[in-house]
């Protein structure tokens, strides 16, 4: 019991306690009302004063957690008065001397601060803790932090921490006495803390700094390095740090390797029902190969997530590891430990403003009353991050019980709307009008639809587009895309109005097939101010045809983000059956063909982040497109070409192609020599990325890439083409805006070759493949 609360009842005694409460009152309560205070002590007026009950009263009280202090006075006929002061609230936080402002935000996340939150000692020595941990994880050596506390306005602080850095150890040197199975190469480089090197200037490979906060575990990692090898008996010291005048130091480690073992038995302990069907998979531990703890690691993990998929959400692995020392064995039993089975209470939801809770629902493979599944869990945090309509998202699961647990759904919503105008200009296209409204989320609803319109001196676009990806709910979805597009290229222009209406479904969570109709009318005509006669316009781009389409596709997604995939696969295959209705005079040909139009992608992502403590994503994609005709001509727009953003960066869209040399009279009696990009009937093209932050909190990346890609060719006109290959490399700026994905990309063409259209920058807004 408090001080003053003594003092009082010592004064008035038992007179005091023999007396009823007439009145409670309460003197510097701010952040709670009387009501809840009556409730949470327990005083009532009416009751007998007690000094046991006043007692319990200011314990609960003070449990609460919002005050500093809670003192009771009593006074005369029973009033009680309760004097309370209250914890400030944070008003804000600053930090100076550490780092760029994304820094600060997220180490002030790290120490727990929040506007809004009480503030206390125990807070204050816990941030502090947190940020020299922080400095120490850093490599900074000698590091002081002050914390001030300013008081602003009546009840709130605003802390400000002053950071005062000493300077960084080098590691000059490591020495490892004892090891001979390991070279000392290989046992550095399973350390955090390594020697400086020459490249210690790149990010994700900071050589050099000492992190002393890593310094004793990088003994736990070295024998780690030797439990994969097979030498689980090693043992390695304490690391020796030795630091001169001049900051540099040297580290001494002592091994002792111990005896290389061979797997002998392993064994799985269970009676679990269904988990042996579970159990596929081969377990990574070999009989007669090297002991490898690593593998043993990833068996513990499989075992645990498939005894989790048949509901046992705190279901432990344990390894009962025996050795045959005489022989240079060791036996591993995996004994399963299952505890209960669980059931999912329910999905609790927050952080959607606007998306509604039946779409975020659409994506949570568990609901109330099914078992738990930690496969599900899994997709369902990967479901929502390819949706793109979240910019953080986490599913967390809250015990009950044994038997009960809830999922706790939290969502940040990213904007998934944007109304733009603007425009521009370029020597080719001339000045620019664009305007456009779209919305992946309309009104929360998971609606997507969009219109826009391009206007400049060579090109009108006009687009309408509706998708419902679940149509009342269901697993069905409904596309709808209306379009006009004129365009003028060097020879001739191109007009085209068509539609598109197809029906999809998802099948196995990952999959995703569709089917559809399409129209198209395709007009052309002959620019006045282009160089070909009309001879040639006629015989390569004069095409007036009508387009019926039936189309056909299928795509595997289980990437974890929308934007910024760090692990999965996207696959893709879709097909168009087009029918051409039109009348031709062309080599012969008086009738169009039909033909049959084959396209393939593909996306690998692995970040490294786990790896190497560095957001490193590594991408590969691949493309591939097949042309075939039934018989007759097919017009030089269906053909198949390569070039610009989404094939080989570095070159004008659509530019590498098969040139066909047509020689001919230009009316003047000379005979000339036109070259005319005509597309091929198959191409293929990949590329290789690796994207690394430039900014977080701006959401900018910069990639670097190569790319590669093929093209071949039938007959055309009576002229053989060979294949085509062409290769780039270059960097591209990735901004993750409000307005969608925006890359500027600047690319150099590798070797081209005469009559090559080269670009070095591009730019592009749209979707990620």
């Amino acid at each position: 019991m408090l001080k003053k609360t003594s003092l009082v009842w010592m004064s008035f005694g038992a007179f005091l306690f023999a007396q009823n409460i007439t009145k409670i009152e309460y003197e510097g309560l701010h952040s709670l009302s009387p009501a809840i205070i009556n409730e949470i002590s327990g005083i009532k007026v009416g009751e007998n004063l007690s000094k046991n009950a006043l007692d319990a009263g200011v314990k609960n009280i003070m449990s609460q957690g919002y005050f500093k202090d809670v003192t009771v006075e009593i006074k005369n006929g029973g009033v009680v008065v309760f004097h309370f002061v209250e914890k400030p609230a944070i008003a804000n936080v600053e930090i100076n001397g550490y780092g760029s402002e994304e820094s600060n935000q997220k180490l002030i996340e790290a120490m727990g601060l929040k506007r809004g939150e009480l503030f206390d000692d125990a807070k204050m020595q816990k941030a502090k803790s947190v940020f020299q941990a922080k400095l120490a994880s850093e490599g900074v050596y000698d590091a002081t932090v002050d914390i001030q506390t300013k008081a602003v306005g009546e009840g709130s602080v605003s802390l400000v921490f002053d950071v005062k850095t000493g300077e960084k150890i080098k590691i000059t040197d490591i020495k490892f006495v004892g090891n001979s199975a390991l070279s000392d190469s290989e046992l550095e480089s399973a350390m955090v803390n390594k020697e400086e090197g020459w490249f210690g200037w790149i990010p994700f490979l900071d050589r050099g700094t000492a992190y002393l906060g890593e310094l004793e575990k990088d003994a736990f990692r070295i024998r780690d390095a030797y439990a994969k090898e097979g030498y689980i008996d090693a043992r390695v010291s304490k690391p020796v740090l030795k630091v001169d005048n001049n900051n540099n130091a040297t580290i001494e480690i002592q091994v002792d390797e111990g005896k290389r073992y061979k797997v002998g038995d392993v064994t799985i302990n269970q009676n679990i029902e269904g988990l042996a069907n579970n159990l596929k998979d081969e377990p990574k531990l070999k009989k007669g190969k090297w002991f490898d703890i690593d593998k043993m690691r990833k068996d513990i993990a499989y075992i645990q997530e498939q005894t989790a998929n048949l509901g046992y959400a705190y279901a432990t692995i344990e390894p009962n590891i025996s050795k045959d020392e005489a022989n240079g064995l060791v036996n591993v039993q995996y004994n399963i430990n299952p505890g209960s089975k669980v059931t999912i209470n329910d999905v609790l939801i927050s952080g959607n403003n606007e998306t509604k809770d039946s779409v975020v629902r659409r994506y949570i493979y568990l609901a109330p009353g099914d078992t738990y599944s930690q496969t599900d869990l899994k997709d369902s945090k990967n479901a929502l991050g390819r949706t793109g309509f979240f910019e953080t998202y986490d599913i967390t699961p809250q015990k009950l019980n044994e038997n009960s647990m809830n999922l706790l759904v939290n969502v940040k919503e990213a904007p998934t709307g944007s109304f733009a105008i603007g425009g521009g200009y370029s020597s080719y296209e001339g000045f620019m009008l664009n305007a456009s409204v779209s919305d992946k989320n309309i009104f929360g609803t998971g609606i997507d639809a969009g219109i826009g319109a391009d206007l400049s001196k060579v090109s009108t676009n006009f687009s309408l587009d509706f998708t419902n990806p679940r149509v009342w709910d269901s697993l069905y979805s409904l596309s709808l895309d209306i379009h006009k597009k004129k365009y003028d290229y060097d020879d001739y222009s191109l007009d085209q109005t068509g539609a598109s209406l197809t029906v999809g479904r998802e099948f196995m969570r990952h999959f995703y097939a569709y089917g559809g109709l399409a129209y198209a009318d395709n007009q052309s005509e002959i620019l006045n101010d282009n160089y070909l006669s009309d001879t040639t316009y006629k015989l390569f781009y004069d095409d007036k045809y009508e387009k019926y389409s039936a189309l056909l596709g299928i795509k595997f997604d289980n990437t974890d983000d929308y934007y910024v995939p760090r692990s999965g696969f996207i696959t893709s295959l879709n097909g168009e059956v087009a029918k051409l209705d039109g009348s031709i005079n062309k080599y012969g040909y008086t009738n169009y063909g039909d033909f049959t139009k084959l396209n393939a992608k593909f996306g690998a992502y692995y970040g490294l982040e786990d790896w190497i403590n560095y957001d490193l994503i590594l991408r590969y994609k691949a493309r591939a497109s097949w042309l075939h005709s039934s018989g007759g001509y097919i017009p030089v727009a269906e053909r198949l070409f390569l070039g610009g953003i989404g094939s080989v960066r570095g070159y004008d869209s659509y530019s590498i192609s098969p040139i066909y040399k047509y020689t001919h009279d230009d009316g003047s009696g000379n005979t000339i020599t036109d070259d005319l990009r005509v597309g091929g009937t198959w191409t293929f093209s990949n590329s290789v990325e690796a994207s690394i932050p430039i900014s977080q909190e701006a959401k900018i990346r910069l990639a670097f890439f190569a790319d590669w890609g093929i093209l071949g060719s039938d007959d055309f006109g009576g002229q053989n083409f060979g294949n085509i290959d062409r290769a780039s490399a270059g960097a591209a700026i990735e901004w993750f805006s409000p307005f969608g994905p925006i890359n500027f990309v600047f690319a150099k063409a590798i070797n081209p070759e005469g009559g090559d259209k080269t670009s070095n920058f591009e730019f592009s807004m749209g979707t990620k493949f």
